[in-house]
């Protein structure tokens, strides 16, 4: 007998694995004692099974602490956080729905109306993402924003950059900053990509680049054939060192590179574009050239969003270096129409102007260096936010 009276009141003995479990129940009404018996036994089920009990008292802000210990967070979600927590840090994770989800959207529009709605889209996303994650390790028994549906962000258009501006933006970029930029013009690998590329991953003989590291599964160790431009000036950096980081400032690694952009943009006069553009602008040429979507997917580390045997998983090499010759013929037939440059040649340095700003080269850290104007520091400290 499981329930039996103790004096006037209930009390509960189960035997688990060879354990007594003895609880009193505090009643002396039989169908409230049999209720506490079930969930008792159900308590020591779960204990046995392992099962995580639902804590939906949690706030966001412990829960946030577990996730970024062992929920594998990305580096967007840390950014996200830096919103979310101060508004949700308080809030029982039981206590979060739709209805606070728009609260929350609501009071960021209210404090900086200038907000997009992608931007806060990603917020709720990264919210929605630990949620389940809390889910999975048994703090929630269900996702509230499982089915919340998110405003489809307005598509804003991106400029491309011209032949001519790309000749203005080399002949202006510092020497280190110069060479990425030709990089992800010819490569249209991402900023993060390029940074992180190492010399050992350069395969100069099959006039191959092999991606080290990408934000993607299917941009990993992708395989980019290099532009005649391209495969000369890696040949420079790998034929000293052939290990190492690719693109380096005085030998240190570079983190950031917006300070040397802003400048370059503002030496070589043209309209502002974000270093992502010419990503873009890479994606845009091979269409111009007539290069097939799935070929330029392939090249530029885009997830397909189909299935495994899809045309995406299965493009050759030998695909990519013609999409890669169509490139360089574009490129070439768009500069016969254009009329000579005047001055210098496209690509070769400027160095007196650039030897005069200090500040518009980032250091290894991504920090401005010292000595330079206070109009080029006043310029610098207001940046604009990168994607």
């Amino acid at each position: 007998m499981t329930l039996y009276r103790r004096g006037r009141k209930y009390s509960i003995q189960l035997w688990v694995d060879g354990i007594r479990h003895l609880k009193s129940t505090g009643t002396t009404n039989r169908r409230e004692a049999e209720a506490i018996e079930r969930e008792f036994r159900e308590k020591l089920n779960r204990k046995r099974n392992q099962v995580r009990e639902a804590s939906p008292d949690m706030t966001f802000a412990d829960l946030a602490a577990r996730f970024l210990a062992d929920g594998s967070p990305r580096p967007y979600h840390l950014d996200r956080l830096k919103v979310l927590l101060p508004y949700f840090g308080e809030t029982p994770i039981g206590s979060i729905s739709k209805p606070t989800a728009r609260e929350y959207r609501a009071a960021r529009r209210k404090e900086k109306p200038q907000l997009s709605e992608a931007t806060l889209n990603r917020d709720l996303e990264a919210l929605r993402r630990m949620l389940f994650w809390a889910v999975d390790e048994g703090f929630l028994t269900a996702n509230p924003l499982t089915r919340m549906r998110l405003p489809k962000p307005r598509r804003k258009p991106r400029p491309i950059l011209s032949l001519a501006e790309e000749d203005k933006l080399l002949g202006a970029a510092a020497p280190h900053l110069r060479a990425i930029v030709i990089a992800a013009l010819d490569s249209g690998m991402r900023r993060g990509e390029l940074l992180n590329q190492r010399r050992e991953h350069v395969d100069l003989n099959r006039r191959v680049l092999l991606v080290s590291h990408s934000k993607t599964v299917g941009g990993e160790a992708r395989e980019i054939p290099l532009t005649a431009r391209l495969a000369e000036l890696l040949t420079r950096i790998v034929h000293d060192h052939p290990e190492g980081l690719v693109f380096t400032y005085q030998g240190r690694p570079i983190h950031r590179i917006k300070t040397a952009w802003k400048a370059a943009v503002r030496r070589a006069g043209i309209r502002y574009f974000r270093f992502h553009d010419l990503r873009h602008c890479f994606n845009s040429r091979l269409v111009e050239a007539g290069v097939l979507q799935d070929v330029r997917k392939a090249l530029m580390g885009h997830s397909s969003g189909e299935e495994v045997n899809s045309l995406y998983t299965h493009i050759e090499l030998p695909l990519k270096r013609d999409a890669i010759r169509r490139l360089e013929a574009w490129v070439k037939a768009e500069r016969e129409k254009q009329p000579p440059p005047q001055g210098e040649p496209y690509g070769e340095p400027n160095p007196e102007p650039i030897q005069r700003r200090g500040p518009d080269r980032d250091d290894a850290q991504g920090l401005p260096r010292s000595g330079g104007s206070g109009r080029d520091q006043a310029r610098s400290s207001d940046r604009l936010p990168e994607r």
